[in-house]
């Protein structure tokens, strides 16, 4: 039999946890024709989570769990869960019900039929303000007008991804990690599959607005340097706009007899070339902070055990 894998990142979601055990066996139960492994990257819970956990594993083999010394991001618990699986594709998913199990079969039968990457695209999101929303709509297109690479809007984490799609991931081993840029990256035969995301099961989302620029920052400098662009295209229509405005104070000065006050004049140039050089410092702040890490060569994550398995150091594989 073929053997799915699904990864499920966890931090703090001992609520959610029973409403997902449930419904993946009704689903491993109805598809017995597959071998599955789930397994849960526990992201330095510090509630029952990694308890309630090593509970279903006692029930049911299928079951897995790595453990993390501490919390190092969902970007780095899904790079996790890469290295540990064994399937012949990985399914990737949260813990908050969110992204509906029941669409499993779905992505599934679409594998089956040939393709590397079932990607499941949102046609709307229960539960979320208006300014989440929009911004998340700007933000792909943003990072599409600023990247090479067609980027699948409208879609998290949740997907299907076959073995292939697997190991050219596992290659990818750079700290700053955005993975909605990276499936489209490596490439691979895509299909979309829609759904309506519902609300959250139980509990409370562990995104905030800060934790969302940061990801939204990581990726748009990971895989375009679009950015650093910005000095040319700012610098050009400024020399222009210095020109003119110099010619327009000779002008007046000629035609009015007047003399503009010097003090205004240096002020405001001053701000003007100021701001800009602050905005390009920043920008070129961000692309040697991402060098500095990488130039680190630290591991990506260090695990505290593996299904009961004390784990000694590095990175897997």
């Amino acid at each position: 039999m073929k053997k799915i894998s699904i990864i499920i990142p966890t931090y703090n979601e001992e609520e959610s946890l029973p409403f997902l055990y449930e419904k993946l066996n009704e689903i491993m139960n109805q598809m017995q024709n597959y071998d599955f492994e789930i397994l849960f990257v526990n992201d330095g819970s510090k509630d029952k989570s990694l308890e309630m956990i090593k509970g279903y594993r006692e029930k049911d083999k299928r079951f897995n769990y790595v453990d993390f010394t501490r919390n190092f991001g969902q970007e780095i618990a899904m790079a996790a869960g890469l290295d540990y699986v064994t399937g012949d594709c990985a399914i990737f998913m949260d813990a908050d019900m969110q992204d509906p199990p029941e669409l499993i079969p779905e992505l599934i039968k679409y594998w089956e039929e040939g393709y590397d990457d079932v990607y499941a695209k949102r046609r709307s999101r229960k539960g979320e303000t208006f300014l989440k929303k929009f911004t998340a709509k700007m933000y792909y297109k943003v990072l599409q007008k600023m990247t090479n690479i067609e980027i699948q809007r409208d879609t998290g984490n949740f997907r299907l991804i076959d073995k292939r799609c697997v190991n050219a991931l596992k290659k990818m081993k750079e700290s700053e990690r955005c993975l909605k840029s990276m499936f489209s990256w490596i490439g691979y035969k895509k299909k979309e599959v829609l759904f309506d995301r519902p609300e959250r099961v139980a509990g409370k989302t562990k995104w905030n607005y800060m934790k969302l620029i940061d990801l939204a920052i990581n990726g748009i400098t990971s895989f375009t340097t679009s950015p650093l662009h910005l000095a040319t295209y700012i610098a050009v229509p400024t020399f222009i706009l210095l020109v003119v405005y110099t010619a327009y104070v000779i002008a007046k000065c000629i035609i009015t007899h007047t003399m503009v006050q010097a003090f205004q004049a240096i002020i405001l140039l001053i701000l003007f070339f100021s701001g800009i050089q602050i905005l390009l410092f920043g920008i070129v702040g961000e692309y040697l902070g991402r060098i500095f890490k990488e130039t680190k060569n630290r591991p990506l994550y260090f695990v505290n055990e593996y299904n009961g398995e004390k784990e000694l150091y590095d990175t897997k594989k």
